[in-house]
């Protein structure tokens, strides 16, 4: 029988829970890197046993680790995150200049085929790569050379590149994000990057049309539809169906389009689930009630599920890489709170029950399907 593997990073340390096919019964290994704050952890597709985590502390500084038997055992693996081109300024909150600065590793994505390969993401946003599993990491510095890299801004979290997304049918194409400046599409691998923010409407940019600055949440793709992207924006749940060339909102019936994650149905391309919370300044649901959303349309025509979930008294919120989903049938959805809990749903969304209560603040949860 198949099975899952739950990969969970908090603000206190990783876990990793473990399933059979049935998805009923969960153990919980961890915490892994006590004390740390796991930014992320990610498997690698190409070997379901090769894990990264990013372990990061503002007393010691940015470690990624690595492990080799699917979660069992770690190793930090060397590697310093330096800026190819460092000299050079973006902009800080009040439109003044301000040097490019590392503070720690957001996202990991490892290759579709390649366990050594490995995409991070980081703040001051800039993409790095390495390729011989996380020994030596080297900076794309295309990205920020892009025409508009001098005039990007943080957002309230920090200019992070949070979502690294590879095209499956094209190896040259990938997109990130980055907050605030938005989406950046490559076509040849990393070495050039143009925005790909039209259509995107931002309400604190009086120039609709600009090519960056707005505060793009999350990203997800369904690989047998590489050309179709969603999108948790800041406000707005949109869609691309041309590779990002242009957006539309499909937000239509969500009690509000404010939230952090988005991802996909495994199997079914036009269904995409959301968590909507209350505003940019309230991180909690609506009127305490914990609800996912789902569209079967992709987009526009949105249903509640919170079968399981708090009905009341709940006022946690779920971060933008804290929702994943699992490739069996029928597909599992999961996501974590900041309130510490991991939900799953074993039947594309319709029921919910906690596999993990009490855990620290959740920051990031990755399942793998195991054959």
């Amino acid at each position: 029988m198949s099975g899952v593997r739950v990969l969970v990073g908090t603000q206190k340390g990783a876990f990793v829970l473990r399933s059979d096919g049935t998805r009923r019964d969960w153990q919980i290994d961890g915490p892994f890197f006590p004390g740390w704050e796991i930014y992320h952890v990610k498997g690698s597709p190409a070997d379901p046993s090769r894990l990264y985590a990013s372990q990061t502390s503002g007393w010691f500084g940015q470690v990624i680790q690595r492990s080799d038997d699917g979660g069992a055992s770690w190793s930090p693996v060397g590697g310093e995150f330096a800026y190819a081109n460092k000299p050079g300024t973006h902009q800080w909150y009040d439109g003044t200049p301000h040097p490019w600065e590392f503070a720690r590793v957001w996202h990991l994505e490892p290759s579709l085929t390649d366990p050594d390969t490995v995409y991070a993401g980081v703040e001051d946003a800039a993409l790095f790569k390495t390729s011989d599993g996380g020994g030596t990491w080297n900076e794309l510095p295309g990205l920020r050379e892009e025409k508009t890299g001098s005039s990007w801004q943080p957002g309230a979290g920090g200019m992070c590149l949070h979502s690294i997304v590879l095209d499956p049918s094209d190896p040259l194409r990938l997109y990130v994000a980055i907050s605030a400046a938005g989406v950046f599409r490559s076509d040849d691998g990393g070495d050039t990057w143009r925005p790909a923010n039209r259509g995107l409407r931002s309400e604190h940019i009086p120039d609709q049309d600009a090519e960056v600055g707005h505060c793009v949440h999350h990203l997800a793709m369904h690989p047998a539809r590489p050309d179709v992207l969603f999108m948790q924006k800041h406000w707005d749940v949109m869609r691309s169906d041309d590779g990002a060339d242009t957006w539309q909102e499909v937000s239509g019936n969500l009690p509000t389009d404010f939230g952090f994650a988005i991802d996909v149905h495994a199997h079914e391309p036009s269904t995409a689930y959301v968590v909507p919370i209350k505003s940019d300044s309230q991180h909690f649901p609506i009127d305490g009630q914990l609800r996912v959303y789902r569209s079967r349309t992709g987009g526009d025509e949105w249903e509640p599920l919170g079968s399981g979930l708090p009905e009341r008294d709940c006022y946690v919120n779920v971060l933008r890489d804290a929702m994943s989903v699992d490739s069996l049938e029928p597909c599992g959805v999961y996501f974590g709170t900041t309130g510490g809990q991991v939900y799953a749903s074993p039947d594309e969304g319709d029921s919910w029950a906690p596999i993990a209560r009490d855990l620290p603040r959740v920051m990031s949860v990755e399942v793998q399907t195991l054959p």
